[in-house]
């Protein structure tokens, strides 16, 4: 089914694929609202007009950061505008949304670095030519302290209260800074700015998008924007959110075989949040797939490497893709890997260096480095870059084509 061809009730699935309100009356209310909103931009033929926030506190992004984007996508395709906004004046202040303590302050000069990188790797999977990007510094540095007072007073201090992160430093009598309550303002501020039908975000963006941005929309005489609340993805383990801090995220600038082994490490339980916010798989696709594991037609571990497969092709290509499953087939289902080799016993402290340099895998600490900077060192597959992670792990490590050894707690 070409996306084109959808009609309004498939697209609206097909939009919603992958929210998470945390309340299915609040779910229930945006799908109709955005049912509502299709019908009238058909009929008035225009698109509707999308966007999501992007602050560029980083610019070394996983598929994590990945999944906002993937939704305007789909807008792309059904023919929507879509507007990739740099929060460039936000992030002078640092979204508290998710965090339990004051994020720190950004200079302008990071900021504008960081989202050029942002934006090229972000094209990864948004169409360049149908994306525009905007930056809200725009209209939020032509604001003054009159149109601030006027806007903040929509909101109680009791509604920023009841936030999980600001209740959490509130009960540890940790500092709540006032500049922190503007960004929900700024953010419903730039939907308004952009007169904006439907705004795209996570979870930890509910109150800023549906009570903020609603709130300030009607105020200012606008139609509300409709939010797409999307899940938060987890990392490799399956449980918590991917981040980098955490070590369970998937680079998107990692290699091919990378990306393709990393996918195949995440639990079963995780699949399902995988094929709704990373790939292009339409909800009848995503269904079939999932009755045919339940029925035992289809092994949960070829769904994977389709799962794999399809998300490798996103980000490189369909030939490397086909690459990196051959290499992973290889090395990991027809076992390219002796059955015979040197044993090394773990200890409590033991970083990758000091395993490589003591089981004498390298000759030195230097060359142990080196290995390790070219991507040919691997873990049970997946390639290792941090020279100071713990292992803790049994597992097999693997240095170039040929030399293995086995790590036994």
């Amino acid at each position: 089914m070409t996306n084109h061809n959808m009609n309004i009730d498939e697209q609206v699935q097909y939009l919603m694929q992958g929210t998470e309100y945390g309340d299915d009356d609040l779910k229930k209310a945006m799908a109709e609202e955005l049912r509502q909103r299709l019908k009238v931009a058909k009929e008035e033929n225009r698109p509707l007009r999308i966007y999501c926030g992007f602050d560029p506190r980083t610019s070394d992004l996983h598929l994590g950061h990945t999944v906002p984007m993937r939704k305007l996508r789909q807008f792309q395709e059904l023919g929507h505008e879509v507007t990739f906004l740099v929060g460039n004046y936000t992030s002078l202040i640092g979204d508290p949304s998710d965090k339990d303590k004051l994020r720190p302050q950004l200079t302008p000069e990071e900021v504008q670095i960081n989202a050029q990188t942002y934006a090229q790797q972000a094209f990864k999977v948004l169409d360049p030519e149908k994306t525009l990007i905007k930056y809200n510094a725009e209209w939020l540095s032509k604001l003054d302290f009159a149109d601030l007072i006027k806007l903040a007073s929509n909101f109680t201090i009791q509604q920023f209260l009841t936030r999980e992160n600001f209740r959490l430093r509130w009960d540890n009598n940790d500092a709540i800074y006032l500049h922190e309550t503007f960004y929900a303002i700024m953010q419903g501020y730039d939907a308004y700015a952009m007169r904006t039908d439907v705004q795209v975000g996570g979870t930890d963006q509910l109150f800023n998008i549906v009570t903020a941005a609603r709130k300030l929309m009607t105020f200012m005489g606008e139609k509300p924007n409709i939010g797409i609340i999307l899940g938060i993805l987890p990392g490799t383990d399956g449980e918590v959110k991917m981040s980098k801090s955490l070590g369970n995220h998937i680079p998107l600038l990692s290699t091919p075989e990378d990306m393709y082994g990393k996918v195949m490490s995440i639990p079963d339980m995780a699949m399902g949040q995988f094929f709704r916010l990373l790939t292009r798989w339409t909800p009848p696709e995503i269904a079939s797939f999932e009755k045919a594991m339940v029925d035992g037609e289809i092994h949960p571990r070829d769904v994977k490497m389709k799962l794999a497969h399809e998300i490798v092709t996103i980000y490189y290509s369909a030939e490397q893709a086909n690459q990196a499953q051959e290499d992973f087939i290889r090395v990991f289902q027809q076992k390219d890997i002796p059955s015979d080799m040197p044993e090394y016993q773990l200890h409590t402290e033991n970083t990758l260096l000091d395993i490589l340099v003591e089981s004498e895998m390298v000759k030195s600490k230097s060359e142990g480095r080196r290995m390790i900077s070219q991507n040919a060192v691997r873990l049970d597959g997946q390639t290792q870059n941090d020279p100071n992670q713990i292992i803790s792990e049994a597992g097999v490590l693997q240095v170039g084509k040929r030399h293995f050894v086995q790590l036994v707690r």
